[in-house]
């Protein structure tokens, strides 16, 4: 080979040495745990982190592994925050309003009595100041965090016997999360946050008289129906509750941009794909749990104005408490009072017509 060949293939090798070690360096192997606050029977919930681990694997050629835990593993499914707090774990999927506990605001970023339905969060957090308020609150705790699913509208629960009037609710004893208890509290029902794998145990010897989780689909898997026959609906303490994946900021920051852009692209994927496999799932769910004997009830006009009042006092009195549940609730308030009048006006109305159309209508 001449002189002038060896040049050109050793200008030709230059710029891929020089590349190859660059790559190499911007895409390295890590391996991150996260923990659930799910258990593994739940596959719509625990499916949700185990699809974003797949995701990221396949975005990044497998250099970025996500191994998924279930609750109780590594950790409880309440203390999903704590780990990743302190960077006992890289990352969590939990609901936020299960640490009601250390700031009422959190609930803002799961589910509100009487709040945001599933699509109007959507639109609260992508266009009307909900993410900045979101990522205000979770960066006090070291976290950063991205939506990762949404179970949409739930039900009501799961009661021993019938609640037709307030005097039902006394001392009645319910597992309820976020502020849903508190709200029940002031309608003298007697409150308890229990995680998801405890609550049929605990129905079971009687500790609890009643208890919701979610809906059809994974209410059915809970067997909750085998020992309270009545389920009440709506839901009107979770008219859609976002899952998030929580991640230690230190964590997060250390990875290289791509990384962190299949991390969110993953997430996204998420969480519209739990409200379609629960909305694809809980009507036959329903179909059997009906035809097996439960007992399909209303709450009554009563029940549902008293929780209705009682929930805007306990929103008031806790924004007098708390400056940034305040600012959150301003914010979310007037979105979701235009929402609920654009709502009424095209979907209500539609719903209200075409739900019932198929029997009605000759």
């Amino acid at each position: 080979m001449n002189r002038r060949a060896l040049l050109g293939a050793a200008a030709t090798a230059a710029p891929a040495a020089l590349a190859m070690p660059a790559l190499a360096q911007s895409a390295p192997e890590l391996r991150w745990r996260l923990t659930s606050s799910f258990p593994r029977n739940l596959d719509i919930l625990y499916g949700a982190p185990e699809m974003i681990a797949r995701r990221v694997a396949a975005m990044t050629d497998n250099k970025f592994q996500i191994r998924v835990f279930p609750a109780g593993e590594i950790v409880g499914g309440l203390q999903a925050l704590d780990a990743v707090q302190a960077g006992t774990v890289e990352c969590a999927h939990t609901a936020p309003y299960y640490y009601v506990g250390k700031d009422p605001a959190f609930a803002f970023f799961t589910a509100m009595p009487f709040g945001l339905n599933t699509r109007m969060f959507n639109a609260w957090y992508r266009h009307g100041g909900g993410a900045a308020l979101a990522a205000e609150l979770f960066g006090t705790y070291n976290i950063v965090a991205f939506t990762a699913g949404d179970t949409g509208a739930q039900m009501g629960g799961w009661f021993r016997k019938e609640v037709k009037t307030l005097a039902d609710l006394q001392g009645l004893k319910f597992r309820v999360a976020g502020f849903a208890g508190q709200v029940f509290a002031r309608l003298g029902a007697v409150p308890t946050q229990v995680a998801a794998a405890d609550i049929y145990p605990s129905l079971e010897r009687g500790t609890l008289d009643a208890v919701e989780f979610v809906g059809p689909y994974d209410d059915e898997k809970l067997g909750f129906s085998r020992v309270a026959p009545n389920y009440y609906f709506p839901g009107f303490f979770e008219p859609g509750a976002r899952l998030h994946l929580m991640v230690n900021k230190a964590a997060f920051e250390a990875l290289p941009t791509a990384y962190k852009a299949a991390l969110e692209a993953a997430c996204a994927e998420a969480d519209q794909d739990m409200t379609a496999r629960y909305d694809a799932a809980n009507p036959q769910a329903l179909r059997r749990l009906i035809a097996a004997g439960t007992q399909l009830r209303p709450f009554s006009r009563e029940i549902l104005s008293a929780a209705w009042k009682a929930t805007h006092e306990l929103y008031d009195e806790t924004g007098a408490k708390n400056e940034r549940f305040k600012t959150i609730w301003e914010s979310y308030r007037r979105f979701r009072d235009d929402e609920y009048t654009w709502f009424r006006v095209a979907e209500n109305s539609f719903d209200n017509f075409a739900f019932t159309a198929s029997q009605t209508v000759r």
